[in-house]
């Protein structure tokens, strides 16, 4: 068929890229809508409660890994997916940020800092260190030190031109860091309540640093909103995470230039953009944190609306975060391939295995070693 011209080129690729998506979305929403009928169903009627302690989001993911793995999935699903993954999750972090003031953010994020430091040097010194008396390909050991340190796949993605990465060694990396970032991610909501006593703000904190993949991160911390009923957590975690994402800036150059030095590369020397490694959707956090922090001063948000409007204006954007969020971790569940794991190799898991375990350690630690880690939005926390 031949492509309109004039003023309906814009609507014929518009219903282009719509068929394209709609395969992948419509699969997340119906495993979405899914999960939180199994789950309610679950608490509720199987289980005897009034409102089930069973997290939807944690039984989306489940069927989105038993799709995935016990009937495969066909590549018209996939663009629907990866936007799912990128876009819609980032549109609903960044509509987190309606739940906190400008303040509250400025303040975890301070407070967040050592801890996140901390768990980045220790992954990229001992996993890099893992990494050379294993034998592990250079390469390879760099980019799992850099996914397990900051920011998961998204970090891989960025490092693997830098250092010069062949696709494969990037693929072992992502596969790598997506096994473990799972498990964690159905684990630490109630390691986290179980370790901190049930303290959401340090459960919130060790789960945005020892959680590699935002989406993972994301996840997580939905399940502990919906099976202990506190959004708390959620946003610490969510906060946290984001200060892991803007270290990008200068972890990933910094490992760039690191391993063409020791191998005396001209492209030691490159250099990098700000907007190449800090996503554009922590921004987006911020500005939406200010939005927040302007809209509740006075008797009339922005000077024009009444604040009960505001308050349901902001309880809607909150489900709409809520639904993104839903939708990307059943592309998460949808993404997650069994076959592509058993390529690895013992050597990659067991320095992924390492390294996981080796940033939760180092998290619980600091935030039992610094005082005001417990004492975090303390005042200014919007509920």
């Amino acid at each position: 068929m031949t492509t309109p011209a004039g003023w309906q080129r814009p609507l014929y690729r518009g219903m282009n890229w719509l068929g394209e998506m709609a395969p992948g979305l419509a699969l997340v929403a119906v495993l979405g809508w899914l999960g939180a009928v199994i789950a309610d169903w679950s608490g509720t009627t199987l289980m005897g409660f009034k409102k089930s302690p069973i997290s939807a989001i944690m039984v989306t993911i489940l069927l989105g890994l038993i799709v995935r793995n016990a009937a495969g999935l066909p590549a018209m699903y996939e663009k629907g997916l990866r936007f799912a993954l990128r876009r819609i999750l980032r549109l609903g972090i960044a509509l987190l940020g309606l739940r906190l003031s400008l303040a509250a953010v400025g303040e975890i994020g301070v407070q967040a800092l050592p801890v996140v430091v901390g768990c980045i040097t220790a992954a990229l010194l001992l996993v890099s260190w893992l990494g050379r008396a294993l034998k592990l390909a250079p390469r390879l050991g760099s980019l799992i030190a850099v996914g397990t340190s900051i920011c998961g796949a998204s970090a891989i993605v960025a490092t693997g031109p830098a250092i010069g990465a062949e696709d494969e060694e990037i693929s072992y990396a992502v596969a790598c860091i997506t096994l473990f970032g799972v498990i964690a991610m159905f684990t630490y909501p109630f390691l986290s309540h179980w370790l901190f006593a049930g303290n959401p703000k340090c459960a919130g904190l060790f789960l945005g640093t020892a959680i590699h993949e935002t989406s993972q991160v994301a996840g997580a911390g939905m399940m502990y909103q919906q099976h202990y009923d506190c959004k708390m957590a959620m946003d610490v975690a969510t906060t946290t995470k984001l200060v892991r994402n803007v270290c990008m800036g200068v972890v990933i150059p910094l490992m760039a230039i690191l391993y063409h030095r020791r191998r005396r590369d001209p492209q030691a020397g490159k250099k990098f953009r700000w907007h190449q490694f800090i996503p554009l959707f922590v921004v987006a956090f911020v500005v939406m944190a200010a939005v927040r922090s302007l809209g509740d001063r006075g008797d009339l948000a922005f000077g024009l609306i009444e604040q009960p409007t505001w308050k349901s204006f902001l309880s809607r954007a909150d489900a709409v975060s809520v639904a993104c969020l839903t939708a990307a971790m059943a592309a998460v569940g949808l993404g997650t391939s069994a076959a592509q794991l058993r390529i690895l190799g013992w050597k990659p898991l067991l320095v992924g295995l390492t390294a996981a375990v080796l940033v939760g350690v180092v998290s619980l630690a600091l935030i039992e070693l610094i005082p005001y880690a417990q004492h975090l939005t303390t005042g200014i926390y919007h509920s």
